[in-house]
């Protein structure tokens, strides 16, 4: 499978205080997600992988089909945009992953999602 073709993905995250799963020993995060197609082609979104680790180095693999229960296309000159969630035990951690696309010529390719971090505010000095 080929490298993206011109996609860029940026991330930003925060974390949930408030959210009915965090507690003690949970810390509930969200993370926005925009991915833009500087290409010349329509490409569709069809799978995902995220590697989640906390703060104890324990990874969790997450794979599947679209994002957010869709598989959108983006067009070129365009973007996609979506949150989600993720929920760890400690009050740090990472994600890192890719997204499986597929161009209008039905060539499939990678796009890397580079480390990014998830992090309680003011937990890492």
């Amino acid at each position: 499978m080929q490298a993206s073709p011109g996609i860029i993905v940026s991330v930003s995250t925060r974390h949930l205080p408030d959210h009915p799963a965090s507690g003690p020993d949970k810390y509930a995060f969200a993370y926005h997600i925009t991915i833009r197609n500087h290409s010349d082609a329509r490409v569709q979104l069809l799978n995902r992988y995220w590697l989640i680790t906390d703060g104890n180095g324990k990874n969790t693999e997450v794979q599947g089909e679209g994002v957010v229960g869709k598989k959108p296309h983006i067009d070129p000159a365009s973007e996609y945009q979506y949150t989600s969630g993720a929920l760890l035990d400690t009050p740090v951690g990472s994600m890192q992953g890719h997204y499986e696309m597929e161009d209008e010529n039905g060539q499939r390719f990678r796009v890397p999602i580079h480390i990014f971090s998830l992090s309680v505010p003011n937990a890492l000095n």
